[in-house]
This record gives structure tokens, C-alpha cells and sequence, in this order.
């Protein structure tokens, strides 16, 4: 069985790398070799795995079914590898991550917490921002970003999808006309967050989802600063759903159109691409994409 796996393994990178050469140089070992382990296995299965030919190999049908098995194996062999090695080896270095400051109020940093006193040798440097810092040029090993990405060449992990309410304050609703869709509220008065484009969607069951494009008569770059205003009365503010509840709940300001969903923004861990694949890097991002990492909004803060 030990053997059968070794030449399933071989087998799953020749496909990877295109050639029994390629994969013999990745393995260390010579390519007839590697030629040897793939016929003994297409032998003992009586299947042919590959077509070969002097340029290139293919796939058999037979072959596409192994593959997909043999990365299965493969990838549970080295998470479980990864997982032992994770807890026999203390993480230690410096760590500077950016993020928006909305997120200082957010459950994410109980999560960091727990990265932190997980890792005693890691010194964590966070800097909290509504200002998009720059990765590279900044010296930032992470960035947690929040609304839509750029295209970039650095290595992007989606987190979390976070909801956002359209909410107002009592003072201003009450000086305002009755409002059913979201075409009714498109000439208010609205305040806007520059980071966040500014052609909301909104969406109803069993009705085609709707785009407005407000004319914002105050933009900040501070999720704060917008939830302030609303209260104040400025206007209409779409904020994030941790926030905006927290509003709701203290009746300091109100859901407009409950009936409507706004569309949400995804949280984004974006990192260099040289980064090493199990490092301290991608050991803070893995503890942020697990299942209790939930942003909610601390309502003690």
C-alpha cells in the first residue's frame, strides 16, 4: 500500500509539472524513474493514466479521475503535516498589519488577541486607519481591507462579507417624505464614505434589484465620522451592519427601506506574494478565516 501511495504521489506531480523530466528534477530523482512508478501504476490499476507524446502528456479520462484523488491526498497529507508542525514550532518576528479603523470596534481584534497571546514570541504592530496604506511601500506585511480591491499583483484572501443598513436619524426622517424604494430617497440629502463607490445596490425578494447614484453633499474618510453625521442629521449614510445596529438598537437612528438589502463589502486580508507560504504571515491570516472569527460590533467599546 506505502508503494501504491509513493507512485500516486509521483503519478499527481508529472501532471503538475508537465513532463517526466520536469517532475524527476522536483523530486530528485531520475526520469526513468518516475517513467517506472507511472507504468507500474497504470499496470496495477489495467488503465492507461496518460497519453504520452514527444512534446507533451495528456490526461486520460481514467487518468482525470486519479488526479483529482491524488490532490485530495496530497493536500490532506500536508495540512495534517502543517497542523503538527504548527504546534511543535513557536512562531517568533515582527508582524505590521494595517487596518481600516471601523474595525477597532469589531470582535476582529479578540481575534487578534487570540493570535497574540497564542504566539508570545510575535510582536504584533497594528495600525488602525481609514487611510489606505500602502503594503510595500509602507513596510506592512498584511493589509485587512474593506469594500472592493484593486487589481494588484499581491495575494488576496477573502475573510468575511459584511452587511450594511441604510439608516438616518429620527430628526431628519421626520422632515422627510414617506420612502417605499430606493429611487424615493435618491435626491436626499446623503453623506458618503470615499473608500466605498458611490452607486449603492439595493435588492427585495421577487423584485429586480435596484442602483441608484446619490448626489453626496458630505464625503469623510472615517467610518465614524459618517456614523456621526447621520446621527447629527446630516442625512442618509450607508453604514456597516455592526455599526449601523448599534445605532438602531441605542434608537439613535433608524433602518431605512428594512424592506431592501443593501449590497454587502467583503473583508479582505491582501499580503505580498513572496511571503512564505507557512509563515508568521500566513499563520495570522489562517487565525482570521476561522469559523468564531465573526466581525460583530463590541457594544463595550
Amino acid at each position: 500500500m506505502i508503494d501504491r501511495l509513493r507512485q500516486i504521489a509521483i503519478f499527481a506531480k508529472t501532471v503538475d509539472h508537465g513532463s517526466f523530466r520536469s517532475a524527476a528534477e522536483a523530486l530528485h530523482l531520475s526520469p526513468s524513474v518516475v517513467s517506472h512508478h507511472v507504468a507500474q501504476l497504470e499496470q496495477q490499476l489495467g488503465v492507461a493514466l496518460l497519453y504520452r507524446s514527444t512534446r507533451k502528456l495528456s490526461l486520460t479520462s481514467h487518468g482525470e479521475q486519479l488526479l483529482r484523488a491524488a490532490r485530495e491526498m496530497i493536500e490532506a497529507a500536508e495540512n495534517g503535516l502543517s497542523a503538527i508542525n504548527n504546534e511543535t514550532r513557536q512562531l517568533s518576528g515582527d508582524l505590521r498589519v494595517t487596518l481600516p479603523a471601523v474595525l477597532a470596534q469589531s470582535t476582529l481584534v479578540d481575534q487578534i488577541a487570540k493570535f497574540s497571546k497564542a504566539n508570545p514570541n510575535v510582536r504584533l504592530n497594528l495600525d488602525f486607519s481609514d487611510l489606505r496604506r500602502e503594503i510595500i511601500n509602507d513596510g506592512f506585511d498584511v493589509a485587512i481591507r474593506m469594500g472592493w480591491l484593486r487589481d494588484s499583483a499581491l495575494k488576496v484572501k477573502k475573510l468575511y462579507d459584511v452587511e450594511r443598513r441604510l439608516v438616518a436619524s429620527r430628526s431628519y426622517l421626520e422632515t422627510s417624505p414617506e420612502a417605499k424604494s430606493p429611487r424615493d430617497v435618491m435626491n436626499w440629502d446623503w453623506v458618503g464614505l470615499t473608500q466605498v463607490p458611490m452607486k449603492p445596490e439595493f435588492r427585495k425578494a421577487r423584485q429586480k434589484s435596484v442602483r441608484i447614484r446619490p448626489d453626496f453633499r458630505v464625503t469623510v474618510n472615517d467610518a465614524h465620522a459618517l456614523y456621526r453625521l447621520a446621527h447629527a442629521g446630516a442625512g442618509l449614510a450607508i453604514l456597516p451592519a455592526f455599526l449601523a445596529d448599534l445605532g438602531i438598537s441605542t434608537r439613535v437612528l433608524e433602518h431605512v427601506l428594512p424592506d431592501w438589502t443593501v449590497d454587502s463589502v467583503g473583508v479582505y486580508a491582501v499580503w505580498p506574494p513572496n511571503a512564505p507560504k507557512e509563515g508568521l504571515t500566513a499563520q495570522f491570516i489562517e487565525s482570521l478565516t476561522r469559523r468564531d472569527a465573526m466581525i460583530k460590533v463590541d457594544q463595550t467599546v
